[in-house]
């Protein structure tokens, strides 16, 4: 089957249960063909977690929970070394870091040392316990979240580890029609600790998850549309509202996001809309506003929006 097929599959599963969150979806769908992480910010309540769980359910894949908290040490999430009086010797004992999905839920809410335990992770697909490298279950994938209203007692991850972050998806309030919907369904007995008695089912083996990922890097990029992506790139870093603009990184992560949601929409190419839509996602976590931009009001969806619209599309 192809992508936009199986893509198709997945969509109608997670949408037994998750409603109005289609673009949310789409992008973290987009993030999986990628093979990257993903940031979700949303006010609680708006199904970032069951959406998480939902998408792991139907990709068959291992899912794990962190929840994040200032009291969290690196060792309760990677991992450690026990020793064994029996055998005399120290063991590994894993820490929750080794699956497939990792929910990273409230990343904000721990300390930076904590938070940094990640970065390997995130960045290598590894782990390093005692001075010993560990391989992580491949694919490896963390999806954070975070609440943009409540900063008491929270730690701003650094600009290092954002930028781990393939994209970074808000989850807003749903719609009228989808908000009624979910009331109808929790009304007729769904309960969202139970996803198996929802009728969610698996759809993608690992081999075909492996498959449509090297589809995606297959897809055709012209080199009119590896000027657009760079002409963005470097339009940040001259915006006189923005103090540091986004990196290489952030061009490539670009790149390889457009060729996912190409293959999503049944492309074999990538068209300069494909990177027009999915340049805020990319972009908004990379880049720091100078503070009088902030003074003055502006925030970083609204000043990445009129850096990218004033980009020539090519045709």
């Amino acid at each position: 089957m192809s992508v936009e097929t199986i893509a198709q599959n997945i969509r109608a599963e997670i949408g037994k249960v998750i409603s109005g969150q289609d673009g949310a979806i789409e992008q973290t769908l987009v993030a999986v063909l990628a093979n990257g992480h993903v940031l979700l910010e949303g006010v609680p309540g708006v199904a970032k977690t069951l959406m998480v769980r939902c998408l792991a359910h139907t990709l068959n894949m291992q899912y794990g929970r962190i929840q994040f908290t200032p009291d969290l040490m690196p060792s309760d999430v990677i991992g450690t070394s026990i020793f064994n009086p029996k055998t005399s010797e120290f063991e590994l004992r894993k820490g929750p870091i080794f699956v497939n999905v990792l929910l990273a839920d409230e990343i904000n809410r721990t300390p930076p040392k904590t938070q940094a335990a990640l970065l390997e992770s995130m960045e290598e697909r590894r782990v390093t316990i005692d001075g010993e490298p560990h391989r992580l279950p491949p694919p490896f994938l963390v999806f954070a979240t975070q609440n943009p209203l409540d900063f008491e007692g929270t730690y701003p991850l650094p600009e290092a580890q954002l930028d781990r972050f393939l994209l970074k998806v808000i989850i807003d309030y749903p719609g009228d029609k989808a908000e009624l919907q979910v009331l109808r369904r929790h009304h007729e007995g769904f309960k969202p600790q139970s996803l198996e008695d929802a009728g969610i089912q698996a759809v993608v083996s690992r081999g075909e998850l492996e498959q449509m990922q090297q589809d995606v890097q297959q897809i055709t990029v012209e080199d009119k549309v590896f000027n657009y992506i760079y002409e963005i790139v470097k339009a940040t870093r001259n915006s006189n509202d923005v103090l540091v603009g986004a990196s290489p990184r952030a061009g490539i992560a670009l790149l390889n996001c457009s060729k996912a949601i190409a293959a999503l929409r049944g492309r074999e190419f990538v068209i300069p809309d494909d990177v027009k839509e999915l340049a805020l996602p990319v972009l908004r976590h990379r880049v720091i506003l100078r503070p009088e931009a902030e003074v003055e009001g502006l925030n970083v969806d609204r000043v990445l929006t009129s850096v990218i619209n004033a980009q020539v599309v090519p045709r």
